[in-house]
């Protein structure tokens, strides 16, 4: 495992993936100016942009002013370091006086008896390791703080996580952002349903009420996105879905990740643990028909008619899901996002 302290030289790499990490660092130390880092392609086709070091270490210094961080404090990087989350873990260390425990990513990715005092966790590393709450949690339950990003965390992991002492906390950002630039308390009495906006980051919506951000993170710039949101005053907003994740059915406008939220109670009633997505599938009568998509090898018939009766008698009329389409493996990103249109290619329409 290698281990990055601000306070030492860096060590020699052991692995390919700790060459790239060091390499990383050794540009940083160097005063490089600009980085090119990739897209993760989940909303959209991968691309690289460049961030100079100016935004990077506004990113950091805001991030370790939100939590408490300070020298010599401990930290987890266990998120691909090619991408902006794993990267801002390397630039934090660097940058705040960190000392950094870098693993390649994977579903176990604490190391053994080792304090903590910062994480960041994509849901499906954090659901993984609440399965195995009776070894995690000491180390879980030490940090100062512990974030989550990449997906949306579902319902079923909300209320795993409440067994959690230290702070969790859902993040908003992205690449153009330089990593988060919004929090969104996850679990203990200060949860909330809604993120709010770091200090010295400006809000707002388009005409489509998408939001859009400027920030010392994105160079003062202007980032607009295609996040469909909610605000309320001082910076407040809470995410309702992509702009480009809403279907037309019968020309009644369907946002996927509201379905979804909406059916997650009643599908793990039926199919506790499994992952489902909703998406819309060429239909000729609707033009796009609501589906849920499971991860299964198959489904019980008898249990899908029951579960699509249920659906359509506790959803909103017109927003129930039509049918259920079982693929045994989701696709995913290299930052471990589930790639939904990957994973709906060559799947049957009806």
């Amino acid at each position: 495992m290698l281990i990055i302290d601000a306070a030492l030289p860096l060590p020699e790499p052991q692995t390919e993936y700790e060459a790239q990490a060091l390499h990383f660092c050794q540009q940083w130390l160097s005063g490089q100016s600009h980085f090119q880092l990739q897209t993760s392609g989940s909303t959209g086709t991968p691309k690289i942009i460049t961030l100079t070091r100016a935004q990077m270490q506004a990113s950091a210094r805001l991030t370790a002013e939100t939590f408490q961080l300070q020298p010599g404090d401990q930290a987890l990087c266990c998120l691909n370091i090619n991408y902006i989350a794993g990267v801002m873990m390397l630039v934090r260390t660097l940058e705040c006086g960190l000392r950094t425990f870098v693993t390649e990513p994977s579903s176990d990715p604490l190391p053994k008896d080792v304090s903590l005092d910062f994480a960041a966790f994509v849901p499906l590393q954090l659901q993984h390791l609440l399965e195995q709450a009776s070894e995690s949690l000491p180390q879980l339950n030490q940090m100062k703080a512990i974030i989550i990003g990449g997906a949306a965390v579902s319902q079923s992991l909300h209320a795993a996580l409440q067994v959690i002492q230290a702070p969790v906390y859902a993040t908003y950002g992205m690449t153009e952002t330089v990593s988060h630039i919004a929090v969104r308390r996850l679990n203990g009495p200060e949860q909330s349903d809604y993120f709010q906006a770091l200090p010295g980051v400006a809000l707002g919506l388009d005409k489509r009420d998408c939001l859009h951000i400027t920030a010392a993170a994105s160079n003062f710039e202007r980032i607009q996105t295609n996040d469909v949101v909610e605000m309320q005053d001082g910076g407040r907003f809470r995410m309702l879905g992509r702009a480009d994740h809403i279907i037309n059915s019968g020309g009644i406008k369907i946002q996927l990740e509201e379905v979804e939220r909406w059916v997650e109670p009643i599908v793990q009633a039926y199919y506790p643990g499994k992952r489902f997505f909703a998406w819309g599938f060429p239909d000729e009568r609707l033009g796009q028909a609501l589906t849920l998509v499971i991860e299964a090898e198959s489904l019980a018939p008898e249990l899908n008619q029951e579960l699509l009766w249920q659906l359509k008698n506790q959803l909103p009329a017109y927003k129930s899901p039509r049918s259920l389409r079982t693929v045994n493996a989701f696709q995913h990103t290299p930052t471990e996002k589930v790639d939904k249109r990957a994973t709906v290619q060559g799947l049957p329409t009806e």
